[in-house]
């Protein structure tokens, strides 16, 4: 299916902390089958904000079985898009939405039988939830364990969505929060989730048990520290699944300020790159060391989607039809979707004389 957006309605809006809200999604009947998602997937919205074309993605929390679409958002400091959500987004207000995507997932049915391992660090938390349910609800042989680092108590998203999760599934879910700037009298619970502490937790409940997949999600530091210690531990990197969650603003402020790695390639070729868009083609003169292919051809016209700009959400992959090119950063597309051509086009660089992608190909 390819990326579109579609102009939907807010159904409901609640206020899960101080500084998050969640929000559904009024879903026609018509487009169901276009919104039907994996738990883990996101979307991508967009909204005219002082003239601004500003696009966010966040992940689905709710989980399908519940009949409603819903996402959280997090305020951030001198974010355009949180900001707005947290603070004038209402009931009825029209947005655009686009399908749902996104490589955070597995296979979950019935038959699943697995020891999960989940780490959320903050807003990181909304795609843990809609799998966490997705497993209880679903793979009734299957178990949860989730850690999850706030700053403190209040800063817990879905805390009561969370407790009656555990109240309910007390066998196979089981959950230790953890705290950055709070003293609760036990230090296993106190710190960053960085190597040293997830060290520690690894040893003090995991030690010993099965784990099948781990899933985690939020900052980079947090997540490198994840995936370091189970491989450590022998897990093979294919059960571990991440995703990064970033300010896209301050992606923008750190990509402006360093120069591309396109730039310090050897050769570089002034390129003729052709791009398919809903079974159209154009094609932009453009250079190895100039901008993206993504900016290229949205600058000359296009309407090649995109969100991040920042090689962490995947909405502006496309396949490499002809040619080769260059990325950047990649945290989004899997290895097996690099190696069958794949590519993030707002990290992409020409480095044949021709290229043709097609956004088409999903």
């Amino acid at each position: 299916m390819n990326p579109r957006f579609h102009t939907l309605k807010i159904k409901d809006i609640r206020r899960e902390t101080n500084d998050a809200v969640s929000f559904s999604i009024e879903i026609p009947s018509e487009l169901k089958a276009d919104f039907h998602y994996k738990p883990g997937q996101h979307l991508t919205f967009k909204r005219i904000l002082n003239d601004v074309d500003v696009r966010r993605s966040y992940s689905i929390c709710s989980a399908e079985y519940e009949n409603e679409l819903r996402v959280a958002v997090k305020k951030i400091p001198n974010g355009k898009f949180s900001s707005f959500v947290n603070d004038q987004l209402a009931v009825g207000d029209e947005i655009e939405v686009m399908n749902p995507m996104g490589n955070f997932t597995t296979e979950i049915n019935a038959n699943t039988t697995k020891n999960f391992v989940f780490f959320a660090g903050g807003s990181g938390i909304t795609p843990i939830m809609a799998l966490t349910k997705t497993i209880l609800h679903t793979a009734k042989n299957s178990t949860v364990s989730l850690i999850y680092g706030n700053r403190g108590f209040s800063h817990i998203i879905f805390r009561e969505e969370i407790d009656a999760l555990k109240n309910m599934y007390m066998d196979r879910l089981s959950v230790m929060h953890i705290f950055s700037d709070e003293k609760i009298g036990n230090e296993l619970q106190e710190g960053l989730l960085n190597k040293e502490k997830v060290t520690e937790l690894y040893n003090a409940i995991l030690e010993g048990d099965q784990v099948d997949e781990v899933f985690v999600c939020g900052p980079q530091p947090m997540i490198m520290a994840v995936k370091e210690v189970f491989e450590e531990k022998g897990m093979n990197h294919h059960q571990i699944h991440f995703e990064l969650f970033t300010n896209p603003d301050q992606e923008a402020k750190e990509a402006a300020q360093h120069p591309t790695a396109a730039q310090h390639i050897g050769e570089r070729v002034t390129a003729q790159v052709s791009a398919i868009i809903d079974g159209e083609m154009m094609t932009v003169e453009l250079s190895t060391d100039g901008k993206s292919i993504l900016d290229a051809v949205n600058d000359a016209g296009g309407d090649a989607p995109y969100s991040c700009k920042g090689g962490v959400c995947s909405t502006c992959k496309a396949k490499v039809l002809e040619g080769k090119v260059f990325m950047d950063k990649n945290y989004a597309l899997e290895e097996d979707e690099v190696e069958a051509g794949y590519i993030l086009t707002c990290q992409s660089h020409p480095l044949t004389e021709k290229v043709t992608v097609s956004y088409d190909e999903w």
